[in-house]
């Protein structure tokens, strides 16, 4: 069987007190090429410590993140961010788009940090742009598209380096029902054609549409479905 994308062991993640809180306690994940994971659970269950962790955006207090079959807790900041830049997508709830650039230039901005030739960077950024059906509004800036639009420019940028994984923290809770369904319709898009997706959500009609469930209380996974 293949090598494992991202694989937590045994992660316990404490931040210091007075008292001590130990945000995650002992979680075991596994995610492999293609998967597609849903992660709930309520407010300040370790949800979003969690991804910071498989983002490599923090580490692990006690355990061991894997990714891809390399041991992360290795790594140096500047190689970490290397990973992060050309394997990993991040979408959030806030659309974190720069207004006053244009669409297409905020989905070229990744491939400043991700090694992509500079040659390449804006037919990238068109085709994901395409990809997202926004081909007609590269020229626009952020703040004229509708909050549906700017989520799936979000989308475009995350997945413009070519990412193995695509992180996704609440990215519908800013989004009626219907731009809601259009943009899980393009993540599932996604993962049929290789990449990996592990979202975050409140919404429980979002996550039963992930093949697997995770579900964490108090920092701990109770339920993996």
């Amino acid at each position: 069987m293949s090598v494992p994308l991202l694989e937590l062991r045994d992660v316990t993640r404490s931040f210091p007190g007075p008292p001590e809180v130990q945000a995650l306690k002992g979680i075991n994940l596994t995610v492999r090429q293609g998967d597609y994971v849903s992660i709930v659970g309520p407010s300040g269950s370790g949800k979003s410590t969690m991804l910071n962790i498989l983002g490599l955006l923090d580490r692990p207090s006690v355990g061991e993140y894997r990714f891809d079959g390399h041991l992360t807790g290795v790594l140096d900041e500047d190689t970490r961010a290397a990973v992060r830049a050309q394997r990993i997508g991040f979408v959030f709830q806030a659309f974190h788009l720069m207004p006053r650039r244009s669409v297409l230039e905020n989905v070229m901005m990744p491939m400043l940090y991700s090694g992509t030739p500079r040659i390449e960077r804006a037919d990238r950024a068109r085709e994901a742009l395409r990809r997202v059906g926004l081909g007609h509004r590269i020229d626009f800036l952020p703040g004229t598209l509708s909050g549906g639009e700017r989520q799936r420019v979000a989308v475009a940028r995350a997945v413009v380096t070519r990412p193995s994984v695509l992180l996704a923290d609440e990215p519908t809770g800013n989004l009626d029902g219907g731009t809601t369904q259009d943009v899980m319709t393009l993540f599932e898009e996604l993962v049929t054609d290789g990449l990996a997706l592990v979202i975050i959500t409140h919404d429980q009609g979002v996550a039963r549409r992930a093949p697997q469930c995770v579900r964490i209380a108090d920092g701990r996974v109770v339920t993996p479905v």
